[in-house]
């Protein structure tokens, strides 16, 4: 338990970290590449009004190109910006077909490539997008189509390298937190290792403690009872007793199974033993007007504690016959699962709600709808039954179709 709790805790901090990260370094490239985009595109529109060309004449400092006063520190109005930009363009007719390129104002495009990235624009139909790390924009121009490609590959370089160096040092990140977690969560979870160690020990204690007195209560119950003869009052005491000496054991023995020591592995028929099973409690289910029946795959066996299986199959049915509902039915299954082999118990009940469903295996909890006290239960039964299902690294389940009917399997690996 203690080592699943700390499994969770560092398991709850590396997603939460994970998330952050996510978020920080998402949110900070989005805006990037949406700055990046909306600067290719204002060199764009610059190009754009004026037919693939910078404007010729003087740009004083601190105005931009349309005379307006800049932003200081922009490059996009900087007089160094037409002698910093690479780009060409091509004039396309309607049908496609193209009439002029302008390479010119850059060095890594020929007449050819400029072409053939003309008709792959122009055949997709976007008026703006990217060609590998050139940003183009295309526009209607008299009875032409112009297109004009920017070349963005140092900025897209730089934002891809931006990415990159992000995921390795959210990766380093999020390692160092990890080995930080795997040392420093013992601490964290000491406090409650030792409280939940203390709380065995207690129950333990207490349950030995309590076995004495209960079992001398019981002799002077029966010497008092030869005695005076029988009587109500020492048939209650010592009814009363054996509850109480049956809580005990139980206590005791959920106790020992928490601690989940190394099952001892045995092979066993367990076909057999879940048919012998289900004869003994043939006649209990006939005495209380309920129907038991079992379909029962034959010559399976696993390997594990054949008697914690024997005791888990004896929970699950003794529940079944208490709780069913009057002339209530009873199936139980035993069948191969590709790689694992399941045991289910289902029986009719009165009522059962989805709520009593997820409290099932929790201690003393029981269902008033569907477990009066009448039945002598101690709410004990299906919690020894999870844990000697989580012992042999199985899963056991409740389920409720339709509100009338209960069904716990209980599936384990071969």
């Amino acid at each position: 338990m203690i080592r699943t709790l700390r499994s969770k805790l560092i398991l709850a901090s590396m997603l939460s970290l994970l998330l952050v990260l996510t978020v920080i370094f998402g949110t900070v490239g989005i805006l990037n590449y949406r700055k990046i985009l909306a600067d290719a595109d204002s060199i764009l529109a610059i190009l754009q009004e004026n037919d693939g060309n910078f404007p010729v004449g003087k740009h004083p400092e601190g105005e931009n190109f349309s005379g307006e006063p800049a932003p200081k520190g922009n490059r996009l109005f900087s007089p160094e910006l037409p002698y910093e930009t690479r780009y060409f363009s091509t004039f396309l007719t309607s049908d496609g077909t193209v009439i002029s390129v302008n390479t010119g104002k850059i060095a890594a495009v020929d007449t050819q490539t400029a072409m053939e990235y003309a008709q792959s624009v122009f055949a997709a139909g976007d008026s703006r997008g990217f060609v590998e790390d050139y940003r183009y924009v295309m526009y209607p121009s008299g009875e032409e189509v112009h297109i004009i490609f920017l070349d963005y590959g140092r900025e897209m370089n730089s934002f891809r390298t931006f990415l990159f160096t992000s995921a390795g040092v959210g990766l380093i990140g999020l390692a160092a937190v990890l080995l930080l977690l795997i040392v420093l969560s013992g601490g964290i979870v000491k406090p409650f290792a030792e409280n939940y160690e203390k709380q065995k020990q207690f129950i333990t204690d207490a349950g030995h403690e309590l076995k004495t007195p209960l079992t001398i209560i019981d002799a002077d119950a029966e010497v008092l009872e030869m005695d005076i003869g029988e009587n109500e009052w020492l048939q209650d005491i010592q009814h009363q007793t054996k509850r109480l000496a049956q809580l005990t054991n139980s206590l005791i023995l959920l106790s020992r199974m928490e601690e989940q020591p190394q099952v001892e592995k045995i092979e066993f028929p367990l076909s057999d033993m879940v048919q012998e099973t289900l004869e003994t409690f043939q006649a209990l289910a006939k005495t209380q007007n309920k129907t038991l029946s079992g379909q029962i795959e034959p010559m399976l066996s696993m390997t594990g504690d054949e008697k914690a299986i024997q005791q888990l199959l004896g929970i699950l049915l003794d529940n079944a016959v208490k709780y069913s509902d009057e002339g209530g039915r009873i199936e139980l299954s035993l069948k191969k699962q590709k790689n694992a082999v399941q045991l289910s118990v289902f029986n009719t009940v009165e009522a059962i709600s989805k709520e009593d469903l997820s409290h099932l295996f929790d201690r003393f909890y029981r269902a008033d709808k569907s477990r009066n006290s009448g039945t002598g239960g101690y709410g004990l039964g299906l919690s020894i039954a999870a844990s000697i299902v989580s012992s042999h690294k199985g899963k056991i389940t409740a389920s409720s179709p339709d509100g009338k009917s209960l069904r716990i399997a209980a599936t384990f690996p071969l």
